[in-house]
């Protein structure tokens, strides 16, 4: 599989993954052709770039963090208890997110475990706006693979998992027209996003079966180490650990997701706007693994190296994923050649230096 930017698709081309609707519902199926008019739809819908098949990549398959299986009946859970948390929550607990909840990481942990080569990998293409439903299954899938290369038993898992799956849940008692907002919100309505901090935080720590840490992390997400957060303008060690991996994958997921003023980020592009804030905003050595967890630059991504050579990335080393394998088809004149590969963790003199193709708006957040 080939990832393309969608501007740069051609009708005939055959689609290589599955294209969702938020709800986890396949809106294109994998080896569907694409057309002039289901290309100007994908641009409609603000979708950056997508797999396709490709002769050269054939042998190129993109691993997923979970089973389908298990992020579709994810994704309803997440989708039915948070619609069931009520307006009003404070005298009217529902207490049903630990039940729900529970299995439901027993079951992504199972998956994730499974694995031997567990990385933070370039989600499905999704074909609307961003979604606090995917968000939540995402930053909880990214943060669970950090608390893994972090060392932590199974106990702190589900309570770090618990807590970045419910992250956002008090953005449930915020009026959808200021969350969806495309432009720049106003003081009064960033104050009411602001709150969703502290509203988690009340939903959550009594739950049953909701550990106080994980509350903890609804409440600490976007508290920052130099203390320019919210909601108290906590610093360094006053924020919890685990707040602060839940902050990383909450920025790294909302960078990388498409939304109506913007495709997202590349990795590489999120990773950086990440490390601009290494030791001011987030913990270095956290920042440090995350980007040792995460596939910086996609599987089939098209690339150019120092040498003037292009290629596809064909293959991520699990320990050094910034240096992958490399299939060169055009010479550094950019003349077509017989493919041949670069391994980037052997080949250390050369390095990726730019992404064709991929345009300027893309690589920028608007």
């Amino acid at each position: 599989m080939r990832l393309v930017p969608v501007t740069s698709l051609q009708s005939g081309m055959k689609l290589g993954k599955k294209i969702y609707t938020e709800d986890g519902l396949v809106l294109l199926a994998a080896g569907v052709e694409l057309t002039d008019k289901l290309i100007s739809r994908l641009c409609q819908l603000g979708i950056g770039y997508i797999y396709i098949e490709d002769a050269l990549t054939e042998d190129v398959h993109v691993p997923e963090l979970i089973h389908e299986e298990t992020r579709l009946k994810a994704l309803s859970v997440i989708k039915r208890e948070f619609n069931m948390v009520p307006k009003g929550f404070v005298s009217n607990r529902a207490y049903h997110l630990g039940a729900a909840f529970g299995q439901m990481m027993e079951s992504i942990l199972d998956d994730i475990g499974s694995r031997d080569d567990t990385m933070i990998m370039l989600q499905d293409m999704k074909s609307t706006d961003f979604s606090l439903f995917d968000h939540s299954l995402n930053v909880c899938l990214y943060t669970l693979v950090l608390g893994l290369a972090n060392g932590y038993n199974k106990k702190q898992l589900l309570e770090l998992g618990l807590g970045a799956l419910l992250h956002d849940i008090g953005k449930m008692q915020i009026p959808s027209h200021i969350l969806q907002k495309p432009g720049k919100l106003t003081d009064e309505e960033f104050k009411h996003v602001q709150a969703h901090t502290k509203i988690g935080f009340e939903i959550l720590r009594s739950e049953p079966g909701i550990p106080l840490v994980s509350a903890v992390c609804a409440l600490q997400h976007h508290e920052r180490l130099n203390g320019s957060g919210y909601p108290n303008g906590f610093k360094k060690d006053e924020i919890h650990e685990y707040a602060k991996w839940v902050a990383l994958a909450d920025s790294y997921d909302a960078m990388t997701a498409n939304r109506v003023y913007r495709p997202g980020l590349l990795p590489h592009k999120a990773v950086e706007s990440l490390y601009a804030g290494s030791g001011t905003l987030y913990e270095q050595s956290m920042l440090e693994r995350f980007r040792d967890c995460v596939a910086i630059y996609p599987l089939g991504l098209t690339v150019t190296l120092s040498t003037g050579e292009t290629g596809v990335v064909v293959r991520i080393h699990h320990q050094i994923p910034q240096r992958p394998v490399i299939r060169v088809f055009k010479d550094r004149n950019g003349q077509e050649v017989p493919p041949y590969e670069i391994d980037l963790s052997t080949a250390l003199s050369i390095i990726i230096t730019d992404i064709p193709g991929i345009h300027n708006e893309m690589l920028q957040r608007g």
